[in-house]
């Protein structure tokens, strides 16, 4: 006697979209490619950063359990830590991200694409040691070869970014790194040789999970957990990936379920997703390199208080003759990093425009990431006080149209100077700051940032065959890049 067994619905249309990406898109470019070994150098030289310079970071990384090494663990770069992957890919997001120096994108909402690095890098490394894995047994999944670095990359980046172009998390308060664990997980998925089935059960459990609060960048609220929330993600994604591997399920309609589902409670009721293009490779291509470690959306305040500051000294004035300082800035920076009142600790100051104009204005150059800490002489200088004090900051309708505009992407600021003579110093207006696609002077910015971080812990011959790895690494195992990363434990 044949059963008649219900089935379950069709994945939502969003879930299936992400997944056939995943497995299906091959038209990668040999300008993508290189785009994204520049995005691998540049995240890892701000991993090794956040090693040598973080003691904060640095009191959370490492096995749970102290001592312990997991066979065939995961090489964490800058340690000599073997972990399993799930608290690796806590840690690499978390080093990665931790001094607000890795790249960015900007659209409705904001994102960092290399915060993704964490997940794809421990699942990798893990999985080309291992030969006890479902992915091995069942011979899924693409080699685990540098070739399959570069093209995971390019589509985390895409996955997170193309979301972000016209989806404000924000708005609704939350965080985004929600696209962080989406990207990672439907990549992580693809990697470990889940099937498409699987890879659409993983993909639902992150809008099952939604997203934290982005208390912890606002206001008084801001605290360090913005910089770990990215290997938070890293984390959870793979957690999700393996848990279906064992055999858990996905909810096919997780987004669109009335009264229960993802649009109906968290979205608060809105219209769906949107998307102003598709898939392909466009992040990785656009991506904004952050030069200084600053939130993004104050760098171009930031290089025009520099130019603003040598004009100051050319004309034979210093900072106690400003009477005003006048910012027009795109929406989302002001909503963002507008931030008078006090401010607790480095998260707090690093997240606020007035304080990273102030520190350049006193320096005649951009902020370095010592500044932002407790014991730097800027954090609790009088002359700073006065200064952001002086600071007025104000969306311009404008420069929001071409921060938005796809085809331009600008990430601008404009600054007027007045003094207490009277005398006005003209505005300056940086659209597209050091570290911006359309700046000319970027690629060799970035490549001059990941070598010196690189050399915090690595002799120049060293990180020469890691750039060499990275470059012309191809068919090799990811692991080998891995191996050279690792160093003994760094003393601060």
């Amino acid at each position: 006697m044949s059963v008649n067994r219900p089935t379950l619905p069709p994945y939502d249309q969003v879930i299936v979209d992400i997944k056939d990406y995943v497995f299906h898109y091959t038209a990668i470019s040999d300008k993508a490619r290189a785009c994204a070994q520049i995005a691998i150098l540049d995240a890892l030289g701000c991993a090794i950063e956040t090693v040598a310079k973080s003691m904060q970071c640095r009191a959370f990384i490492g096995p749970v359990v102290p001592g312990t090494m997991v066979p065939n663990g995961f090489r964490l770069p800058g340690t000599s830590y073997r972990l399993d992957p799930v608290k690796g890919a806590f840690d690499l997001g978390s080093m990665i991200r931790y001094l607000d120096h890795n790249d960015a994108l900007a659209g409705a909402d904001w994102g960092h694409p290399s915060d993704n690095l964490g997940a794809i890098l421990a699942v990798m490394d893990w999985m080309s040691r291992s030969t006890a894995t479902a992915r091995m047994e069942n011979g899924r999944g693409p080699p685990l070869t540098m070739e399959t670095l570069l093209e995971a990359v390019v589509k985390v980046y895409e996955i997170q970014g193309c979301f972000l172009l016209r989806n404000a998390f924000n708005a609704f308060g939350l965080d985004h790194t929600i696209m962080v664990k989406l990207a990672s997980t439907a990549v992580v998925s693809w990697l470990l040789g889940l099937s498409e089935e699987q890879t659409l059960a993983a993909i639902s459990h992150v809008w099952m999970d939604t997203s934290p609060l982005r208390v912890y960048r606002a206001g008084s609220n801001t605290v360090p957990r913005k910089g770990w929330a990215a290997g938070d993600a890293c984390m959870r994604a793979v957690q999700f990936a393996l848990l279906v591997r064992s055999g858990q399920p996905g909810s096919p309609t997780v987004l669109t379920m009335p009264r229960w589902g993802f649009y109906a409670t968290t979205w608060r009721g809105g219209s769906e997703f949107s998307f102003p293009k598709p898939y392909t490779t466009w992040v990785i291509q656009n991506i904004f390199y952050k030069v200084m470690p600053v939130e993004g959306h104050g760098i171009a305040a930031v290089e025009a208080a520099v130019v603003q500051a040598r004009r100051l000294r050319e004309r034979g004035y210093g900072v106690q003759d400003i009477a005003r300082i006048d910012i027009r800035t795109c929406a989302a920076a002001n909503m963002i990093i507008n931030k008078p009142g006090p401010l607790y600790n480095p998260a707090d100051r690093d997240h606020c425009m007035q304080y990273v104009v102030a520190v350049a204005f006193l320096k005649v150059a951009a902020p370095e990431a010592g500044d932002f800490l407790d014991s730097s002489e800027f954090a609790g200088s009088s002359a700073i006080q006065a200064l952001r004090d002086k600071t007025h900051i104000r969306p311009d309708d404008t420069l929001t149209a071409d921060y938005l505009n796809i085809d331009k992407k600008s990430i601008p600021s404009a600054l007027t100077v007045h003094l207490t003579s009277g005398e006005v110093l003209d505005e300056v207006l940086v659209e597209f700051p050091l570290g911006h696609v359309e700046n000319s002077g970027t690629r060799a910015a970035v490549e001059h940032k990941y070598r010196r971080n690189l050399g915090l812990l690595f002799t120049v011959e060293e990180s020469a065959a890691v750039e060499d790895m990275i470059r012309k690494g191809g068919e090799r195992n990811v692991s080998d890049l891995l191996d050279m990363l690792a160093r003994p434990s760094v003393k601060l």
